[in-house]
């Protein structure tokens, strides 16, 4: 979600690039407001399947990019393909009101009759919009509605503009044919404003005494310089290297949008960074800021989509890595690592040049071809874990240099809900010493297949609204569990370092609980978070050093992982235990998945309708 308190309309944004054929390039109208149809109207009286789809465009009328995400910005919502929406805070306060509309429609609509998915969609609406609705309500933040993306900061090393419109113009923006670039220069046209709003946001924040660490207004001023020099290449690139008509003399109006408009609100931008700089103290929670301990609490609600506790959460975090750190320790011994605590011994391991890539270039293609023989292996075994299969498209591709440094070691997603843009999985290569041979398998299971990808692909042939609405908790504990299957088909039978390499995984995730309380409730600086890491678990110290940066930004997000994680896996236990022989783990994993992105207790009302139709 983007805000902006400047307009700038496109056409005054065109006409100060001087290109004489600029006005061609414009579009016959601007979807500022949601058009007719779908995207209007309340859904009293609608049967349920249509009332959840006039909530779906009634919530991407105010965010117009994910449509074009979701390959839905078509027929009567082709105008989106345009815009990113209606700016400022009025576009703020308009989708606020939208979204407690819709909680006010949805708690009213009559559930008699629905059936089980029915059910599902209508919680998981209320769930989300109410969530993200308690996020609006605090004086300042990005609120990520329907996402994970929440941060007290619109603007720091791992969000913004300068981050997400590259990335977005670079792999989702469409230009594939000539009538793609109108929407192209469109969109364009708009990210000026995009980023002046978020430099009136961030300058409100500090008029508050809201100023992030200093340590992560260093990271971003550094970032954004990187952003302002690859500018030209990140915006006019993309229509440089298009093979369609008309793609070079947009590209050449687009280099002047970028010299006119865009750099010189990327300076704007770093100039308010530095200003807040200036002021910035170390400390790394959120609890050091204006009601900091509120915003905490709201956050890890969001992510974990339960109501639990920091505490509770940092004791879980500790007792699950002294499970994790006991099944280690046997490994290390059989492999000959007698000596020291676990987390010596994995450091020893790492430092083992047999399981380390080359340096350089050299290092990062042994990296992609790694990755590529994962894959094709994982998709052989899916018969296996899953009764009904899909077959997602993926591209694994480099995080944009401009983002490696305050990216984490990977992310990934599925693709468009029309299959024109594939699942993604994006790895971080600034450094060929981020991965070693022993967890790159486990990484890629994690973000690709069974996990971010293959998740999202069952979630895009659900109705729209549960394409859009995603939880922390089960994204990531999805993702783990995947990793929990690959290793449960045989990925490490023959190499049990690599086991070593998984279970460091979930160590990792279990260590997460406890720093991320660590930091925010616990009032641990960035040192001590960082030391947890490379001390209790072994972790990388390249690894973890932007890993806590990114739980100083993002407060919360890191505990949905384990706690999701933990608690699929404690549903799998409760259908073992009732069902007996009649168990199948085929079938459970297939009822998870097909029952959709959603929160934890919603996920557990569908591993019970599991149970009864297998009991019969």
């Amino acid at each position: 979600m983007h805000d902006t308190s400047t307009r700038i309309t496109r056409r005054e944004t065109l006409a100060g690039i001087g290109g004489v054929s600029a006005l061609a390039l414009l579009p016959a109208c601007t979807a500022t407001t949601p058009p007719p149809g779908m995207a209007s109207g309340s859904i009293k009286g609608l049967a349920p399947d249509a009332a959840l789809d006039r909530i779906a465009y009634r919530m991407l009328a105010h965010e117009p990019g994910r449509a074009t995400g979701l390959g839905v910005d078509v027929g009567e919502h082709a105008a989106w393909r345009a815009t990113f929406g209606t700016p400022g805070e009025a576009g703020r306060s308009a989708y606020e009101a939208t979204l407690k509309d819709i909680v006010a429609e949805v708690r009213a609509y009559p559930r008699d009759g629905l059936t089980g998915d029915q059910q599902v969609g209508f919680e998981v609406v209320e769930t989300a919009f109410t969530r993200a609705l308690e996020g609006m309500a605090l004086p300042y933040g990005e609120v990520a509605v329907g996402s994970w993306r929440n941060s007290p900061y619109a603007v720091i090393q791992n969000v913004g503009g300068y981050i997400d419109m590259p990335n977005f113009f670079g792999a989702t923006q469409p230009l594939k044919t000539a009538a793609d670039i109108g929407p192209y220069m469109d969109r364009l046209a708009e990210v000026p404003a995009i980023l002046d709003a978020e430099t009136a946001r961030i300058r409100d924040a500090r008029g508050q005494g809201v100023v992030p660490p200093a340590f992560l207004l260093d990271k971003a001023i550094a970032q954004i310089e990187v952003a302002i020099k690859m500018a030209g290449e990140s915006y006019a690139g993309p229509l440089a290297a298009a093979k369609i008509s008309g793609a070079d003399v947009a590209a050449a109006q687009a280099e002047r949008l970028v010299a006119s408009g865009i750099v010189p609100a990327l300076q704007r931008q770093r100039e308010e960074l530095k200003a807040e700089r200036a002021v910035a103290k170390d400390h790394a929670g959120v609890w050091s800021q204006p009601r900091g301990e509120e915003y905490y609490d709201w956050a890890i609600r969001a992510s974990t989509t339960t109501r639990l506790t920091p505490d509770e959460i940092h004791r879980q975090g500790l007792a699950e890595l002294k499970d994790l750190h006991a099944r280690m320790d046997v490994i290390l011994k059989e492999i000959g690592y007698t000596k020291g605590s676990v987390g010596e011994r994995m450091r020893g391991l790492a430092a083992d040049p047999r399981y380390q890539f080359a340096e350089g270039d050299p290092g990062r293609a042994e990296i992609l071809a790694f990755i590529d023989d994962r894959l094709k292996w994982i998709k052989a075994q899916m018969p296996r874990a899953f009764n009904t299969l899909v077959d997602p498209p993926l591209e694994v591709r480099r995080i944009a240099i401009a983002e490696e440094p305050g990216a984490p070691g990977a992310y990934g997603g599925a693709g468009s809900k029309d299959g024109s843009i594939p699942g993604r999985f994006w790895i971080n290569l600034r450094t060929t010493d981020l991965h070693r041979k022993y967890d790159l398998a486990d990484l890629t299971f994690h973000e690709s297949i069974p996990g971010h990808v293959w998740e999202g692909e069952f979630s895009n042939r659900l109705p729209l609204i549960r394409s859009i609405l995603a939880f922390n908790a089960f994204s990531e504990g999805w993702a783990l569990y995947a990793e929990q299957l690959a290793d449960e088909l045989g990925a490490y039978d023959e190499f049990k370092v690599g086991r070593l390499g998984y279970l460091q995984s979930l160590a990792f995730r279990a260590c997460r609980l406890v720093v991320d309380t660590g930091l925010h409730s616990k009032r641990w600086t960035r040192e001590q978070g960082r030391q947890f890491f490379v001390e209790e678990n072994g972790s990388k110290v390249e690894e973890v050093a932007s890993e806590v940066d990114r739980y100083c930004s993002w407060p919360g997000q890191a505990c949905g992982y384990k706690i999701g994680h933990t608690e699929i896996v404690r549903q799998r236990a409760r259908a073992q235990a009732e069902l007996g022989s009649a168990y199948d783990l085929k079938a459970f994993n297939t009822a998870v998945v097909l029952g959709g992105n959603a929160p934890l207790s919603v996920m557990a009302n569908t591993v019970s309708r599991y149970i009864a139709g297998a009991k019969g």
